[in-house]
């Protein structure tokens, strides 16, 4: 993969050998979003677990103190009270039935989380082939299945974030953009790496954090040293 100058140069600034302290590498990170555009700073947490197995499958979600600096459009599939509670929350979207044709049928996908309430589940399960590979499943785990739809609104608005392993039993998730200072950064760095110390499975042996990367969309990854997060 051929990278522009810009990546090249900032690269310079980044030992590839070394294993950086989290606030020494949430700095160079920041420091190498030099796109036109306010850069998301991503961490890449890759975990000694094997998502094959069931107890040792990791997801859940975490509310980050300084959110994301991503406005987040939420659908909520709810009826009646519900579905008042959930547009009073500053929900963008909220339906039930109706909704099917629309996304299934007409390609419709301006939102980014949905959230459900149980009873709407039966419905929400026949969206499964569409919003499952875009990891739109609303899920109990990442608190997105709930009646409680005012907090499940307000919490997303906030700035929460689901974590899950992929494939590679790697973990993908936005810790802010690189507009923030470093101390917001480091804030959500922290709270996520919390989270995520929480989650580790009972049965894992040997090492849970092998590698820990944190870099901005268009720029270099810097590594963290994982002992510095247990």
């Amino acid at each position: 993969m051929k990278h522009g100058k810009k990546y090249m140069e900032t690269a310079k600034a980044v030992d590839r050998a070394k294993l950086y302290d989290p606030d020494e590498a949430i700095a160079l990170a920041k420091k190498s979003a030099v796109a036109k555009f306010d850069e998301t700073i991503e961490a890449h947490i890759r975990t000694g677990c094997d998502g094959r197995h069931a107890d040792q499958q990791i997801r859940g979600a975490v509310v980050l103190p300084h959110g994301t600096g991503k406005t987040v459009r939420v659908l909520v599939f709810a009826k009646g009270v519900k579905a008042d509670e959930a547009q009073a929350a500053g929900a963008e979207f909220v339906g039930a039935e109706e909704l099917i044709p629309k996304i299934q049928n007409e390609g419709w996908f301006d939102f980014d989380v949905v959230v459900a309430t149980p009873d709407m589940m039966g419905v929400v399960g026949r969206l499964g082939r569409v919003l499952g590979p875009k990891g739109l499943m609303p899920n109990p785990k990442a608190g997105t299945v709930t009646m409680d739809v005012t907090k499940a609104v307000q919490d997303i608005k906030a700035g929460k974030i689901e974590y899950r392993l992929d494939k590679t039993n790697i973990i993908h998730v936005p810790i802010g953009k690189a507009s923030f200072t470093e101390e917001q950064l480091a804030d959500n760095f922290q709270t996520l790496m919390g989270a995520i110390n929480k989650a580790k499975p009972a049965t894992l042996k040997g090492q849970f954090l092998k590698s820990v990367t944190v870099a901005p969309t268009m720029g270099p990854g810097v590594k963290i040293n994982p002992l510095k997060l247990v």
